[in-house]
């Protein structure tokens, strides 16, 4: 088991990751604090005074402006592989009122930054329904269709992954490389050398990627959960390592 390609649009465009947004007929990139709402919808945090709110300004009679949101994953760890770029384009509209305030909510759900307090005097949000999303990774462009990205959801552990890296090989390093040996039937390899133990390069909710090996000789793998995780407290009871608690018995068998 392992992500879908919208799944993982959805997941680097949620808004824990910077963004870069193109506009039509528009010169330049202007970087952008964004976040979606629970539909997909990418939310806009943009200051009044701003050259992309100037821009976002619709010309003529046209009430939006059609945008391009691009977004790279950035790897927890030094070596470990990317998920891609996601870019999802749609037509940008400015909120007010009672629309604002709802949009402030679903931003502040994932970065309730204090400076949504000031959206309608310093701040403007805006929103796009994606009407087009790609998925692009080593060299390869995929299309993802709008229903597929819009009914799938952001990975709950990516927000958290690079913190539960860092944990685990700061505190349970022994007791992973063993859960990872008995996962991939390796041996305990040479004595004192520590760049043969398997560790853990990314977690998303479907499992493990893995890195194991002789050092200049390192290969991966893929560890699945075998079910999908809803949140990080269902990877705390299947990994115990990561709350320091002991393994119930079922888990010993994963």
């Amino acid at each position: 088991m392992r992500p879908s390609p919208a799944e993982i649009v959805r997941t680097l465009v949620a808004g824990r990751l910077p963004g870069l947004v193109h506009l039509a007929c528009r010169p330049g990139l202007h970087h952008v604090r964004h976040a979606t709402d629970p539909d997909g919808r990418v939310l806009l945090l943009v200051p009044v005074v701003s050259d992309l709110a100037a821009a976002l300004r619709p010309v003529g009679d046209d009430r939006a402006v059609a945008a391009v949101l691009d977004v790279l994953d950035l790897p927890p760890a030094a070596g470990a592989p990317s998920l891609g770029r996601a870019l999802v384009s749609g037509w940008v509209r400015r909120l007010d009122g009672d629309a604002a305030r709802s949009a402030a909510v679903d931003f502040a759900a994932v970065e309730p930054t204090g400076d949504l307090l000031d959206v309608g005097t310093r701040f403007r949000l805006f929103r796009f329904e994606v009407a087009e999303a790609r998925w692009n990774r080593a060299g390869e462009l995929r299309r993802i269709d709008p229903e597929a990205y819009a009914e799938a959801e952001p990975d709950p552990l990516h927000p958290a992954e690079a913190g539960l890296l860092a944990h685990l090989a700061e505190h349970h390093a022994d007791q992973m490389a063993g859960y990872l040996r008995r996962r991939l039937g390796l041996s305990a390899g040479p004595a004192g050398l520590a760049g043969h133990a398997p560790r853990v390069e990314r977690i998303d909710r479907y499992g493990l990627l893995v890195t194991f090996g002789r050092p200049g000789a390192r290969r991966r793998a893929r560890l699945s959960f075998g079910r999908r995780l809803a949140d990080q407290a269902e990877l705390a009871r299947l990994l115990p390592p990561v709350c320091g608690t002991r393994a119930a018995p079922g888990d010993r068998r994963r």
